[in-house]
Formats: C-alpha cells, sequence, structure tokens
C-alpha cells in the first residue's frame, strides 16, 4: 500500500523532484463538485488514460476539505489503479497544496504480439 507522500522504488532525486513539484504535469483531473461514486469513476478512467498515454507526472484536485480529500488516497492503492502508480504526494502551494495531489504514474509495458 503506497502512503501519501512515500516513494517506494523511486530514487532519491526523483522523489525530491516530485515533492517539490518540479516534474512537468502532464494532465490534470479536478474533482471538484463530483459524488463519491461520479469522483471515483473519473479518478480511474482518468489514470488509465494516463498511463496508456505514457503521462508520467498527473495532478488531481480534490479540495481542501471534505470527503474526497480523504477518499482519494485510499482509491489509488485499490485495483486497478494501484499497479499503475508508483508515488503520490501532496501538491505544491502553487498546484494547489494540500487539495491536490501529483501522482507519478510508471511507464506502460509494451504489448506482446
Amino acid at each position: 500500500m503506497l502512503a501519501h507522500g512515500a516513494a517506494p522504488g523511486l530514487d532519491r532525486r526523483n522523489a525530491e523532484r516530485l515533492k517539490r513539484g518540479q516534474l512537468p504535469i502532464e494532465a490534470r483531473l479536478d474533482l471538484h463538485g463530483m459524488t463519491q461514486k461520479e469522483a471515483h469513476r473519473a479518478l480511474e478512467s482518468f489514470l488509465a488514460r494516463a498511463h496508456e498515454a505514457g503521462r508520467r507526472c498527473v495532478l488531481v484536485v480534490t479540495g481542501k476539505s471534505g470527503v474526497l480529500r480523504s477518499a482519494v488516497p485510499r482509491w489509488l492503492n485499490e485495483q486497478p489503479t494501484r499497479p499503475r502508480l508508483i508515488a503520490f504526494v501532496p501538491a505544491q502551494p502553487k498546484d494547489g497544496g494540500e487539495g491536490a495531489l501529483y501522482v507519478l504514474l510508471r511507464r506502460p509495458r509494451p504489448r506482446d504480439g
């Protein structure tokens, strides 16, 4: 299970760059105004598309308070999303601070045949 801010399997330099918001954000998802069900579905779909497209660092905006802020880290650790991720950390203030997460995605594996 990935912990908020932990980056196992990521070298120290890239882990620091992720935490400092120094990796380019290649896609964004804003969950404001969605129900839990809508947000969960949108998050799974967004991360699947971003992973397939080869995106590495994406921003997920949850809002600074409310249910989604605590639910999103839990959802990031569930199937089918968890295997696509390397790490997630709170965003820097310029990108939403505690109301947003940087999510680092694995590179997609080439398909056989």
